[in-house]
């Protein structure tokens, strides 16, 4: 039958539309009536614009690892295990989704692990190359955050400043997670340690954890704010030139995050003293994308006391694991020997970003306390 709907009251039929959606919606896994969510701005129709139902926190910010809760780190690394085991079970969790995932700087990891992931999961990428249209430049960076907002359902950015990433996260009404930055790498760490839980019996319950070279770097301070968060400790070993050293707000926020989290960070100078009795042993590229003629050498030279041999490895524990995020260039931040040898995971580390981000993705979207 049809019905006829002229003569109904228009805020009468906007209400028994959200009822239906609702109720529609509470039967999808893990939605709950109770925590329907409306979106708090107003489409150009005036009419308030339909979000899904939410549960946990929304929408969440990632600038960097530290955006994060212990709690919340938990909930992405045991979801990504679950998903590891039986990713089947989990080709609906952001079907029909959007992930809007914008690149200033070249990928290999993370853009094929984006696009790899949101496809399994059932959602889509749109993947957006910034060197087409600058963030920032002909568009505000205020502008686009709300534009996109109004598109799609969640946005990763791969930029060359945090101003950037800050401003996204500020301006957008929608999940927004840092996909690398100069001052952040929260999905590598997330990964990193999925690898470590996967790798030591202990997880990362009182481990040494030592980052050799560049200190200056956004893998130093995130690895020093993911110690702090999740109670372990994290030594920086790297030159003394100022050039090489920890940005002091991250010293200052790490020690902050140490009061809640119960970690720790140490800084020095000595490549030896930081290997010792370590569980795990980090490097990242002493070369960044741009670097050339006079500048390399001068980075070269400075950082080579900092290379990781197999001497160096022999200082840390005998099960001590090796790690890279990759790129690595053999002969310049670790040997081959160390990269290629048995104590290395750097390729779990690899695949552990697409079950990570996957995880993570999926909590954005769903909300932190979604249940599957």
């Amino acid at each position: 039958a049809i019905r006829h709907t002229r003569n109904r009251d228009p805020a009468a039929m906007l209400a028994s539309s959200r009822n239906l959606l609702v109720r529609g919606a509470s039967a999808l896994r893990g939605a709950a009536p109770a925590t329907a969510r409306f979106a708090t701005f107003k489409s150009s129709s005036a009419k308030p614009l339909w979000d899904g139902p939410k549960v946990g926190e929304y929408p969440i910010k990632v600038r960097t690892l530290g955006s994060l809760s212990k709690e919340q780190i938990l909930k992405v690394t045991d979801l990504a295990k679950a998903m590891k085991k039986d990713p089947h079970a989990f080709t609906s969790a952001l079907k029909g989704r959007t992930l809007l995932a914008l690149f200033e700087k070249p990928s290999l990891r993370t853009r094929v692990s984006l696009e790899t992931g949101m496809m399994q999961l059932g959602g889509h990428t749109i993947f957006y190359n910034l060197d087409d249209s600058p963030l920032g430049k002909k568009e505000s960076i205020l502008d686009t955050a709300r534009v996109v907002s109004r598109y799609v359902d969640v946005m990763t950015a791969r930029v060359n400043t945090r101003m950037a990433v800050d401003e996204l996260c500020k301006e957008a009404t929608i999940p927004v997670i840092n996909a690398l930055d100069d001052y952040a790498h929260p999905c590598q760490m997330l990964a990193d340690l999925l690898t470590i839980m996967e790798h030591r019996p202990a997880g990362y319950a009182n481990m040494k954890l030592s980052f050799i070279g560049d200190c200056q770097n956004n893998m130093a301070y995130d690895l020093m704010r993911l110690a702090c968060v999740m109670g372990f400790e994290c030594v920086v070993s790297g030159p003394t030139e100022k050039s090489f050293n920890i940005e002091w707000g991250v010293v200052q926020e790490c020690e902050e995050l140490a009061v809640i989290g119960g970690g720790k960070f140490t800084i020095c100078h000595s490549r030896d003293e930081a290997a010792k009795d370590a569980d795990v042993i980090y490097c990242d590229s002493w070369m960044s994308y741009g670097i050339s003629g006079d500048e390399r050498k001068e980075r070269f030279e400075a950082l080579m006391p900092f290379q990781v041999t197999e001497d160096t490895m022999k200082l840390a524990k005998k099960d001590c694991l090796f790690m890279n995020c990759l790129p690595a260039i053999r002969g310049e931040e670790m040997t081959a020997e160390v990269l290629d040898g048995p104590q290395s995971v750097i390729y779990d580390q690899a695949e552990n970003r697409l079950w990570a981000q996957k995880a993570l993705l999926t909590l954005a979207v769903n909300g932190m306390d979604w249940k599957y």
